[in-house]
């Protein structure tokens, strides 16, 4: 994969800049419940921003005992990576970063096309998926919906894949070069074991995978058996990784995206 949004460099030189490069830390996501740092690079000759999130600076969550939430960032990318997705941008996790060791992901400028939206019933945009009813502040019915173009489509299969357990709308970039490109970001609370899969993009549920969906995910089953994954188990414990292969078998196995579990909220909130 080479970045849209640093063409003509190459992944291997971004992601020797996020882990060699000097960094200028320039602000704070304060939107983010563990500390998430703007911060400045050089790649080549092109100045970029990351997000630098310091393991040092995250909270302990009952649900995610186990190593970082850093370690887990990176190990979405590397799914992502190894299964073709190209839906994670360019993520290490560094040892010496302004705050100590966490994990540096490359910032993505988005376009203002949105690919998750509150609407007034009737009036979603042609051919998107409604996936839940509610009120705003004034009592008015609203809609939540996501587009349903095949780059969204491709989030929502890797997102199910992750068990990605909160996957608001502002997780979601469509790319600023690429139309046809969706980035998902913040995946600290994902890949645990027990399904807890909790999205705003459930507007695929039912559907068949076409083999568009099927082919990341054979490559994806192909790398789990092969030493190229060894780095997932530095993040990631034994039941992780035995239960991220169950979900791509599952799916293979089955070949529809899946509904909500009953036993975890299914919208995260707040939605976007």
């Amino acid at each position: 994969m080479t970045g849209d949004f640093l063409a003509g460099t190459d992944t291997a030189a971004i992601l020797d800049a996020l882990e060699h490069a000097e960094l200028t830390i320039e602000g704070r996501i304060l939107v983010s419940s563990n500390a998430a740092l703007l911060v400045r690079l050089t790649v080549g000759k092109e100045q970029i921003h990351a997000i630098y999130k310091p393991i040092a600076r995250e909270r302990p969550l009952w649900d995610y005992p186990d190593g970082t939430l850093a370690g887990r960032e990176r190990a979405a990318y590397l799914i992502s990576e190894l299964g073709g997705f190209g839906v994670v941008p360019p993520t290490v996790l560094r040892s010496d970063g302004p705050l100590g060791p966490g994990s540096i992901q490359v910032w993505v400028p988005g376009s203002t096309d949105s690919v998750v939206d509150v609407v007034v019933p009737g009036q979603a945009p042609v051919g998107w998926h409604p996936v839940i009813e509610g009120t705003d502040q004034r009592g008015a019915t609203v809609l939540l919906v996501h587009a349903a173009d095949p780059a969204t489509r491709r989030v929502a299969v890797l997102d199910v894949v992750l068990n990605t357990s909160d996957r608001k709308g502002s997780h979601l970039i469509r790319d600023a070069t690429d139309s046809g490109r969706v980035w998902g970001v913040d995946h600290g609370v994902s890949l645990g074991v027990e399904p807890k899969l909790r999205t705003v993009l459930w507007g695929f549920v039912g559907q068949a995978l076409d083999e568009t969906d099927l082919a990341p995910l054979r490559r994806l089953r192909a790398a789990l058996a092969e030493p190229v994954s060894a780095e997932l188990a530095d993040h990631l414990t034994a039941a992780e990784i035995t239960a991220l292969t169950d979900r791509v078998d599952h799916l293979l196995d089955t070949a529809v995206f899946p509904p909500p579990s009953e036993d975890w909220p299914a919208i995260p909130w707040p939605a976007l």
